[in-house]
């Protein structure tokens, strides 16, 4: 089970961490991915981090914005989200993807938390 938190309300340029918590399975050795969905959009990629701690993934809009990071002894990942824009408010999902192995696409990644909403007030 994936519980996602720390979503908000913030201003431009503002920032929020997210955390991913996971519990019935140690996942350090799963992808695990953010994902977010706008109103009216479908699921897209955000970030992904592996089971090595050391590779990610980022999708162009956020590189050098979001940082994900991965804390293992707390079964848990990050993802810090500065500068923040309007077009990043979304309904942000963590998901646990492939064991040992890197995924960018919703369909790769198998079990779902329940989302937390990111509001960004221009």
């Amino acid at each position: 089970q994936l519980q996602a938190s720390g979503g908000g309300l913030v201003q431009a340029g503002g920032s929020l961490r997210l955390s991913c918590a996971a519990s019935g399975r140690a996942i350090s050795s799963y992808a695990v991915g953010w994902f977010r969905q706008a109103p009216g959009k479908g699921r897209e990629f955000v970030s992904a981090i592996y089971w090595s701690g050391l590779s990610t993934d980022y999708a162009e809009a956020v590189k050098g914005r979001f940082t994900i990071s991965r804390d293992d002894a707390k079964n848990a990942v990050y993802l810090q989200m500065n500068s923040l824009k309007p077009e990043d408010m979304a309904v942000y999902y963590c998901a646990l993807g492939p064991m040992f192995g890197r995924a960018t696409t919703p369909r790769e990644y198998e079990y779902w938390g329940q989302g937390t909403q990111v509001t960004v007030s221009s």
